[in-house]
């Protein structure tokens, strides 16, 4: 019995992921598509936009507690060759991702709020200004350096343990070195994270799924010290 909840727990967690990946990116999508570029932005999408602006943000705490459990199932496939230093950067950049999200969500419903309050003169004030920067600053600038730092930190481990296939250790890293380094203006970028999230929980729902035991890992080879 204790097996077979240790087999169940992988598939949950990947599940998990995969609903991560379909929440945040419809919220995404749908906030990016509401607003108007940053640029150009006068305001006027909080008329018409707003009750969409609002569903879109009402999704990202199940998505958050959802990447939760992700990360989670990610620890556990490494088992007892989880190494602690790189581990220990897995879990912090998820962790500040993940919050950093949550910040600029609660930016963006105060922001909503605000509108709500003084439809005719906050749009242009400096207030908005500043709250549409701080959203646009959190969501491009820095919670995708911590998204590249979770990507990094992931395929290390998994090419010291081997408890994932080097091609998508390869991949993750180049997706990581976009993320770090990429510097735009553009909204979208951000949906390069779910993508991922979304390729690695199909991998191990399909692979669980399709018979492989939950002591494979414990074949893989021992992480190096250091």
């Amino acid at each position: 019995m204790e097996v077979e909840r240790r087999a169940a727990t992988p598939i949950a967690g990947a599940i998990a992921g995969i609903l991560f990946a379909v929440l945040f990116g419809v919220s995404a999508t749908l906030m990016t598509t509401t607003m108007s570029s940053l640029s150009q932005d006068t305001g006027a999408w909080l008329e018409t936009g707003a009750g969409r602006f609002k569903f879109a943000l009402e999704l990202l705490p199940f998505a958050g507690l959802f990447f939760l459990w992700f990360i989670a199932v990610a620890r556990e496939r490494l088992g007892r060759f989880e190494d602690q230093f790189f581990s220990t950067i897995f879990l912090g950049s998820g962790l500040l991702f993940l919050a950093m999200m949550f910040a600029a969500a609660a930016s963006a419903g105060a922001l909503v709020a605000a509108y709500a309050h003084d439809p005719t003169g906050f749009a242009a004030s400096s207030g908005y200004f500043y709250a549409r920067q701080v959203i646009a600053q959190i969501f491009g600038i820095y919670a995708l350096k911590m998204a590249a730092i979770f990507l990094i930190s992931q395929a290390t481990l998994w090419v010291r343990t081997g408890v994932m296939p080097r091609w998508m250790a390869v991949l993750t890293y180049a997706l990581a070195l976009v993320l770090l380094f990429i510097f735009t203006q553009s909204p979208w970028i951000i949906l390069v994270f779910p993508a991922w999230v979304l390729m690695v929980s199909v991998y191990i729902l399909v692979m669980r799924l399709g018979g492989e035991r939950p002591g494979a890992r414990d074949h893989a080879p021992q992480p190096h010290d250091g």
